[in-house]
């Protein structure tokens, strides 16, 4: 996105509005006649460049400036025919590729109000020139007859130079005399007018409040009424004209004639329906968009009385793996796959239904009057259905899976921004069940979504604020007991909810990608302290080992980032231990295995993290950089009773230990509880424990002091620190 003050072009201007009122310019020039010079023409368009710009930025945005510019613009005379048409299209093509989509709502609703301000501003102008016409007929009866022919003749200029088609007619309604503009708008010739009366030119939409007002005015009661109405050329091509019928008086104040006055408006409503298409559908799909939806919905909730039994629902619909599509095959093919979806998804509604595009993979349909959840999952299943078949593009077939959030509630119990949170937590459920299926709105499931939700919006504000702090639980050699290290473990210090644990923020954090901050912090925190550590103990310190997320092994820095941490802190490279989850180290093996080949490089440790959970290849592993497999706690579940030892568990900690050590790698256990676990977990050949046993997560304080002692951590946690 072009940041504002970027040039807008390259036509080498580095104020956008500027280089916006030249590119306006060199659309309208020629378009209409504007008594102006060039550099006279781009000032003018330049102040309403900024008008403009101001009224698209502003926050809340002030679309309502549009209809001044539109005023701006026929008060200096620009009302050629293509002058509005191309106006709008510079400014909904311009603006939002100099400040991004998000001005795209904006500049949807200031181009509508700027065609309906210049509307509005040209039919005034029209009718000031019709209103002098009329006055000159009446004039003309008072004045001598010297003065009378001249009148007259002044007058029969205006009635063949008018851009407006202007016709004369008798009490009877007989045409008598139209303008050359008027044959024009029609087709017919003078001739053919004269054998045509008034009511020929009926129109099948006509109210019939436009004849009673016809009928008023020829019985005198008034004197002349505007309105739009429809008519048809001789080719029978309609066309809307803006009409003024005036009533003509003689001498003696009696009606004598009529006489018609009508602009041509046909151009100038196909460009307003053009528009208010634009403001409610999508571009490229052509389904209804986002603001269309709302609109719908919020009249359903609008339009319900108190007592209504009224019941709406929604299908809310992301696409599985789109991005991939995306990044793989390139956004020309992805939007190919928006368009084919689209079309699907509109196949499968019925009347009393609405689809919507509402950005980017999402597709929304709403049913307004459900009657039950029955319908919405039918209708989900329809959706799925009618997706399941493979899209023939890019010379290859490609699947697109979806995951839909169902609600359907009554209309007096939510609102229309409830029912749409109730279907993205609901849609998020469904993707968290397996993408692929529905998942159908429950209630009791909203606050636990709501609560994580919370969570994930305060992230960013609790990194920047240094909400988190950092614990350490040894890891014990189980040989001696003596601690060989520590795994830094992060805590969320909730300045409402009090202590929170990991489990309730590192999902988030992920999803997210504040985990990418979250974990610097961590990582900065754990080296700090423990080069404390060594400065005071020596070699006697233990490593620490830091957790690391898979998306921070996707940063092309964390390599560059952890040399300079180790720099800045003086910890020596190989007190520093990182830990991985298998799942990280198999989503991508280029990137990971770069990271990690660099981090080896300067001397880190490698851990993989919980192992054993993740269906590792094993002949990948043999490519990987690694020091330490960490069993997976759940592995020594059965060791943790002296006399009730699970021999399946055995063995299979002993195939796991043994795979280490043929890999060359120290192998340590997690979640040891118990005296009996650690004593077979060390006969089975596990070089390190972590667990209770030895100690919970510590402050670095406590680390210290237990360093301090020196002596091995017995099998109780309680004898940890002593008196």
């Amino acid at each position: 996105m072009t940041e504002p003050g970027a040039p807008l072009d390259a036509d080498g201007l580095d104020d956008p509005v500027d280089a916006l009122a030249a590119a306006w310019a060199a659309e309208v020039e020629g378009t209409s006649y504007v008594p102006m010079a060039a550099d006279e023409l781009q000032a003018h368009l330049r102040a309403l460049a900024g008008l403009v710009v101001d009224g698209v930025l502003a926050d809340p945005p002030r679309p309502e400036v549009g209809a001044e510019v539109g005023r701006r613009l026929v008060a200096a005379h620009f009302t050629g025919p293509a002058t509005l048409e191309r106006t709008v299209l510079l400014l909904a093509r311009r603006l939002p590729a100099v400040w991004g989509d998000a001005v795209l709502p904006a500049v949807q609703s200031l181009t509508g109000t700027l065609a309906a301000g210049y509307a509005e501003a040209l039919r005034d102008r029209t009718l000031d020139e019709q209103e002098a016409i009329r006055r000159a007929v009446l004039a003309a009866r008072h004045h001598t007859e010297k003065a009378l022919h001249a009148s007259e003749a002044r007058f029969r200029a205006m009635f063949h130079e008018a851009a407006i088609g202007i016709g004369l007619g008798d009490m009877e309604g007989r045409i008598l005399e139209v303008n050359p503009a008027m044959t024009r708008m029609f087709g017919h010739t003078a001739d053919d007018f004269r054998r045509l009366t008034v009511g020929d030119l009926t129109h099948p939409d006509d109210a019939p409040s436009v004849w009673r007002l016809y009928e008023r005015l020829l019985r005198g009661e008034i004197d002349n009424f505007r309105l739009e109405k429809r008519f048809f050329r001789r080719t029978g091509e309609e066309i809307i004209g803006h009409l003024t019928l005036s009533l003509v008086r003689d001498g003696e104040g009696r009606p004598a004639y009529q006489l018609a006055m009508l602009e041509d408006a046909t151009e100038r409503h196909r460009l307003q329906e053009h528009l208010a298409y634009q403001a409610y559908h999508d571009p490229l799909t052509t389904l209804a968009n986002r603001t269309r939806f709302t609109e719908r919905l919020e009249h359903v909730f609008a339009e319900a009385g108190p007592d209504t039994d009224r019941r709406v629902g929604v299908c809310f619909l992301d696409l599985d793996g789109f991005k991939t599509i995306n990044d793989s095959l390139g956004h020309g093919v992805g939007d190919t796959m928006l368009q084919e979806v689209a079309r699907r998804l509109a196949a499968c509604v019925t009347d009393g239904e609405l689809v919507a595009r509402t950005g980017g993979d999402e597709f929304v349909v709403l049913v307004e009057d459900s009657h039950g959840v029955d319908r919405l999952v039918e209708l989900a299943d329809r959706l799925l259905a009618a997706l399941a078949t493979p899209l023939r593009l890019a010379g290859q077939e490609l699947v697109v899976g979806a995951s839909i959030g169902v609600v359907e509630q009554a209309v007096t119990e939510t609102t229309a921004s409830e029912l749409m949170r109730a279907a993205d937590i609901t849609l998020y459920t469904a993707k968290n069940e397996g993408r692929g299926r529905w998942a159908v709105h429950d209630p009791s499931r909203d606050e636990a979504e709501t609560a994580r939700f919370t969570l994930s919006a305060a992230l960013p504000s609790a990194v920047a604020h240094d909400e988190f702090f950092v614990l350490y639980q040894p890891l014990v050699s189980l040989a001696d007991q003596r601690v060989r290290g520590v795994e830094a473990l992060v805590r969320w210090q909730h300045p409402r909810l009090g202590v929170l644990s990991p489990q309730l923020f590192i999902g988030p954090a992920e999803e997210t990608g504040i985990i990418v901050a979250l974990g610097r912090q961590v990582l900065e925190h754990a080296c700090r302290d423990a080069r404390a550590w060594y400065e005071e103990f020596g070699p006697a310190a233990p490593f620490v080992s830091v957790n690391v997320a898979p998306r921070q092994l996707q940063e092309p820095g964390l390599v560059a980032e952890v040399a300079a941490l180790l720099d800045r802190t003086g910890l020596p490279s190989d007190r520093l231990q990182v830990e991985l989850t298998e799942r990280a180290l198999t989503i991508d093996e280029g990137a990971p295995l770069k990271a990690l080949d660099g981090l080896r490089a300067m001397g880190v440790r490698i851990a993989v993290d919980d192992f054993g959970t993740g269906y590792s290849n094993l002949s990948y592993l043999r490519k990987l950089p690694l020091d330490v497999i960490k069993l997976d706690g759940s592995f020594g579940e059965g060791l943790r009773e002296e006399e009730l030892s699970d021999e399946v568990d055995e063995r299979i900690v002993g195939t796991l230990v043994a795979l280490g050590h043929a890999l060359d790698l120290t192998v340590t256990a997690e979640g040891v509880e118990t005296a009996a676990q650690a004593a077979r977990l060390r006969t089975l050949g596990c070089d390190e424990g972590q667990g209770w046993l030895f100690a919970p997560a510590l402050p670095s304080a406590d680390i210290a002091r237990m360093l301090r002692r020196g002596t091995p951590l017995g099998p109780r946690p309680g004898d940890l620190l002593g008196a």
